[in-house]
């Protein structure tokens, strides 16, 4: 599958119907917007929970996350410093296919996306053509978001 190189995306593992994604070839990892990130322990398996502020400019929209935590790496940003990022898991959901990717948890409030999808999630699904822009489909926005509190989320 051909897409741009900024796409509309899912994350229905973590209750996000859409969110502006970043492609980027040139990051190895993907990097998901979190905060008030906390690991925990239940029952012997180590989770993450944290809030996601899925819509860039839009702050009152807070979506709790909860997530079994895979790993804490060493990831250097694009500004070249190094930082230990939570690691998780989940399933992506991009033009109708869904597969499962790992994601970095980290604030990226001072970027224009609040997540950048990395080679390592597209290797062998998609091919990047940096002169396109949203060929997964339409803007869903906040129409994605407007059946929240009524239980239905548009996945």
């Amino acid at each position: 599958m051909i897409i741009g190189w900024r796409e509309w995306a899912g994350l229905p593992d973590l209750n996000v119907p859409a969110i502006k994604v970043k492609v980027d070839t040139g990051a190895r990892t993907s990097a998901l917007h979190a905060f008030n990130v906390e690991p925990f322990e239940r029952d012997g398996v180590r989770y993450v929970s944290f809030n996601v502020h899925p819509l860039q400019g839009d702050d009152n929209l807070v979506i709790p996350c909860t997530a079994p935590l895979l790993d804490r790496r060493k990831v250097t940003n694009s500004g070249g410093q190094s930082q230990n990022r939570h690691v998780i898991a989940t399933t992506l959901l991009l033009a109708g296919r869904a597969w499962p990717i790992e994601l970095t948890l980290t604030n990226r409030d001072e970027m224009k996306f609040r997540m950048l999808l990395g080679r390592n999630a597209m290797s062998g699904r998609l091919v990047v053509d940096p002169s396109l822009s949203m060929q997964a489909g339409n803007a869903p926005g906040k129409r994605a978001y407007a059946n929240r509190n009524k239980g239905k989320l548009p996945i």
